[in-house]
């Protein structure tokens, strides 16, 4: 008799689910898809320009035991998201979870803030998140699920931070709209509004080691800033049947900050 392939994953939640998770190459993104793969889910790990890294989020999926690919697509351009899903139906047949992570911030005065700034972030923040959502909702067959990365800072005021929290609060009114929206068809749409996370961004602003971090850390309940894991273990909960009767939310994960 054959012996079956060892594997680490002992999938539950999302067995026989296909989930496309946008900006996985690395931080929450990555946690995410790796953690949709730990309970079964087949995963499209999506990037932009970080091939090495987002090949090896998928390969580190499979050499698990569970199922992976790595797209590249842009997710500021209409035509990369179609090619995005059009692989990801050539590989899995269909859609049934898409997390909306892919994102970027910068922060500026009001008098530094260009139409350059302003497009950059929001062509990739909300309407990448919008055309994602379009493709996503015509391959799901028997309802779905949306999950979009939205931020604190989507309520909290934060200085320099007028453009990014303009994007994070359009984020957290498309999620409650395309709730209403596709709420007939069975397609769930939720939002999770992290704090401070830890990621590889977060150490090259060198925000790890600052007066800004300790500030935040005082600040939060539990007294520390969030792990990627601590996102991924929201978005797991959203993409199973645990949140079959939520929609139209968004999810502050931030240990408690406000």
């Amino acid at each position: 008799m054959k012996k079956a392939k060892a594997t680490n994953y002992n999938p539950q939640k999302l067995l026989g689910k296909v989930a496309v998770v946008t900006g996985a190459s690395k931080g929450i993104g990555a946690a995410i898809a790796k953690a949709l793969a730990a309970e079964g889910a087949a995963v499209v790990v999506n990037y932009s320009s970080s091939k090495v890294e987002g090949e090896k989020v998928a390969k580190e999926i499979t050499a698990k035991g569970g199922k992976a690919i790595a797209v590249q697509a842009n997710l500021s351009k209409k035509a990369d998201i179609d090619e995005l899903f059009d692989k990801s139906k050539k590989a899995f047949g269909r859609v049934d979870v898409l997390v909306n992570n892919a994102g970027i911030y910068e922060f500026a005065p009001l008098d530094k803030i260009t139409e350059e700034n302003f497009h950059k972030q929001f062509n990739l923040n909300v309407l990448g998140t919008l055309l994602a959502s379009q493709a996503a909702a015509k391959q799901f067959q028997n309802g779905g699920t949306i999950i979009n990365l939205s931020s604190v800072v989507s309520t909290l005021a934060v200085p320099e931070g007028a453009v990014y929290s303009g994007t994070k609060g359009a984020v957290d009114a498309i999620t409650r709209s395309l709730a209403a929206e596709l709420g007939s068809r069975k397609i769930r749409v939720n939002a999770i509004r992290p704090g401070m996370v830890e990621t590889e961004g977060l150490h090259s602003a060198g925000i790890t080691e600052s007066d800004m971090r300790k500030q935040v850390e005082a600040g939060t309940p539990l007294g520390r800033i969030g792990q990627p894991r601590d996102i991924a273990s929201a978005a797991v909960f959203l993409a199973s049947n645990e949140s079959s009767w939520i929609t139209g939310e968004t999810f502050l994960v931030s240990g408690g900050y406000r």
